[in-house]
């Protein structure tokens, strides 16, 4: 049985996963065209790797422009059984201070359907389980790993996704937290749906790097002052994927790879020739 692998993807500020060895470059085409970057894949501690930066090299993609099926859908064909997300994010809570790590366990989407978030259609349908999206058994992992190295985490709380480029309006941000929510950010949605579909763990690292423009003691959030904080934040990250790399290489005892057993709803003899081949590396151990 082959080794299992660990996908990250890196948001703001994390570009490179500078202690991994033996790193190679691989370009990828998927069904669903190319990815944001070539993926480097390497080793860290003894575990084999793959990252991708999620906005390409430079940051060059906006979270709407990002290639979110490409870029899940190349994570499997790479063999990725687990993929950590790294996410810059605002705070929506007065003791998520800028600089706390949280591992949401929740999202709330607000990306206005301008996102593809899918592998489904063209003939075939299904719908997965989504209640709760990400791997409980990962988070365990990241939570664990950033006790570890001395972060201030915490863990669980919902992650509103919101469409951007722009940043909140000030009354946007004052009822997003009457709504409950912990952190805000633009891209961790459709990425984890298309994790939960393509039947591989996902579990996100969520930097906290401002508040928003709600909390009338600090600044509105800025380019500037998100730059300002993400330098400490990406190294804290790096740190705990290092941490985190042996126990999420364990074999899985969840069940996010079987997420689509009972999720397809078109007779197998409907499914037009196409969509078949686009989707066999998902489907064809059920299909």
């Amino acid at each position: 049985m082959a080794e299992p692998v660990i996908g990250v993807i890196g948001g703001s500020g994390l570009y490179e996963i500078e202690e991994l060895t033996d790193i190679r470059e691989e370009k990828i085409d998927t069904p669903f065209g190319m990815p944001s970057d070539v993926f480097i894949t390497g080793v860290l501690e003894g575990v084999q790797m793959v990252f991708l930066p999620r906005h390409g090299r430079g940051h060059r993609l906006l979270p709407s422009e990002v290639p979110y099926r490409a870029n899940i859908h190349a994570m499997k064909q790479l063999g990725v059984e687990r993929i950590i997300s790294v996410s810059a994010v605002g705070s929506m809570r007065e003791d998520i201070v800028p600089g706390h790590i949280v591992i949401p366990d929740q999202f709330f989407d607000r990306t206005q359907g301008r996102r593809a978030s899918t592998f489904f259609g063209e003939g075939l349908v299904g719908h997965v389980q989504f209640a709760d999206p990400v791997c409980d058994e990962l988070s365990g992992v990241l939570y664990r790993a950033a006790v570890e190295v001395g972060a201030t985490v915490h863990r669980g709380g919902t992650y509103l996704c919101i469409e951007g480029p722009n940043f909140s309006t000030r009354a946007e941000s004052n009822i997003y937290r009457t709504w409950g929510v912990d952190v805000i950010g633009m891209t961790n949605l459709p990425e984890a749906r298309l994790a939960r579909e393509a039947e591989i763990c996902y579990g996100t690292l969520a930097l906290a790097t401002d508040y928003d423009c709600w909390h009338q003691g600090h600044d509105d959030v800025s380019v500037e002052a998100v730059i300002a904080i993400i330098g400490q934040n990406v190294a804290m990250a790096r740190s705990i994927i290092r941490a985190a790399a042996r126990p999420a290489a364990l074999r899985r005892s969840c069940q996010c790879d079987e997420a689509l057993r009972h999720a397809l709803m078109t007779d197998p003899g409907h499914i037009p020739v196409a969509t078949r081949r686009k989707l066999d590396l998902l489907l064809k151990k059920y299909l």
